[in-house]
């Protein structure tokens, strides 16, 4: 099978709902990324089979397309936006693997972009033109059956009650992921995976969820965001803007354009779970992926999970059996936010920059009741 290796991965900062990116189109998010790209890697970008973005709640359409033409990128790159959840930024970068492997081309940009900022409002129209009622505006569409598609804040819940986290265990994990964020920073880890984005006329480079003084006396004050429940504002992800993209080719082709390191995509799984615990989708993607392989946990060296909700973290790295030390290293979204299209392809990108790390995982907990996960080795 044809060896598929990710040469180079960039992130923007992310920035929070409201916050320092939200006059930005995810065109205009995406746009640095791609300039960055160009500029670096001229040769190979002048080969581009294709660029593939995960997408959640932007204004529809084909996000890909029209982000590669304002980027100046040839007319003859179609461009394509992958829409499943959360787990859309790691699905592109799954999906562009697999192209490669097929035989279906040798260069592909993949990632992902969101701006929860700029997302339309949704109205559902009328059902005559006679109708009197008030137009009815709603957050999202549905996931899953009537019954089974519960808010996201239901569904963490469902899972700390299912798997017996606490609030305290809640809210020690999302303190531990920020003070390992803000370590990273400290020590120009994080820096490595970003770019910098002009902002209103200001450098923006730095993610804009991190909470410096953030302590568990403070996590412990914040009221439930269900009645009688543990999921708070303090223990889960904000919403978020920001932009993902790598470049992934073929082995053969990346040594042509002297390339000599980066990630080899090894495998991947993609599953369906019950959707009222829809967190847990890394569990089972995860173990399907290692069996798979005809590999355990103790063959990983860093695992990378989405931290939606700190209550489903946890429980998946229960069930997972996942060591401390090789979980999330530098931190997560709930310190540096989930920019849902993106956030699966920041995973990748963030095991691109762990050097020192042979094998590595990413994976997803995905809205209606999936997970996904990757598995890359690193090729020095």
């Amino acid at each position: 099978m044809t060896e598929v290796v990710i040469v180079a991965a960039k992130r923007t900062a992310f920035g929070k709902y409201g916050g320092s990116l939200k006059h930005l189109e995810p065109e205009a998010l995406l746009k640095p990324l791609f300039r960055h790209l160009t500029e670096t890697y001229s040769e190979a970008m002048a080969h581009i089979d294709d660029v593939i973005l995960g997408n959640v709640v932007g204004n529809g359409g084909n996000i890909a397309r029209k982000a590669l033409l304002e980027a100046g990128l040839s007319e003859h790159i179609p461009g394509l936006t992958i829409d499943r959840q959360c787990g859309s930024g790691l699905e592109a970068v799954i999906h562009a693997c697999r192209m490669i492997q097929a035989g279906a081309g040798h260069i592909y940009i993949a990632g992902g972009v969101e701006s929860t900022s700029r997302a339309p409002w949704k109205i559902k129209r009328p059902q005559s033109v006679y109708d009197t009622h008030l137009p009815e505006f709603f957050e999202r569409a549905s996931f899953a059956p009537d019954g089974q598609d519960p808010s996201m804040i239901e569904a963490a819940e469902n899972v700390a009650k299912t798997y017996g986290i606490t609030r305290e265990e809640q809210d020690q994990y999302a303190l531990n992921s920020h003070k390992k964020t803000i370590e990273a920073y400290e020590n120009n880890i994080v820096q490595q995976e970003i770019i910098n984005l002009s902002a209103k006329g200001e450098i923006f480079n730095r993610d804009d969820s991190i909470k410096e003084r953030l302590n568990v006396r403070t996590l412990s004050r914040l009221n439930p965001l269900l009645s009688e429940g543990t999921v708070t504002a303090g223990n889960c992800c904000m919403k978020n803007d920001g932009a993902v993209l790598l470049m992934i080719m073929d082995k053969k082709t990346a040594l042509a354009h002297k390339f000599k390191e980066g990630l080899i995509f090894k495998d991947s799984i993609t599953i369906g779970v019950e959707p009222t615990l829809l967190g847990m989708g890394p569990v089972p993607a995860v173990s399907k992926l290692l069996r798979k392989n005809k590999m355990t946990i103790e063959d990983i060296n860093a695992i990378e999970l989405n931290e939606a909700f700190a209550s489903q973290v946890v429980a998946s790295q229960r069930c997972l059996d996942i060591p401390a030390h090789k979980l999330n290293k530098y931190g997560g979204a709930i310190a540096t936010g989930h920019p849902y299209g993106a956030s699966g392809a920041a995973l990748v990108t963030r095991l691109f920059h762990m050097k020192n790390d042979k094998r590595t995982i990413a994976t997803m907990g995905i809205g209606g009741g999936m997970g996904n996960a990757a598995l890359f080795e690193r090729w020095l």
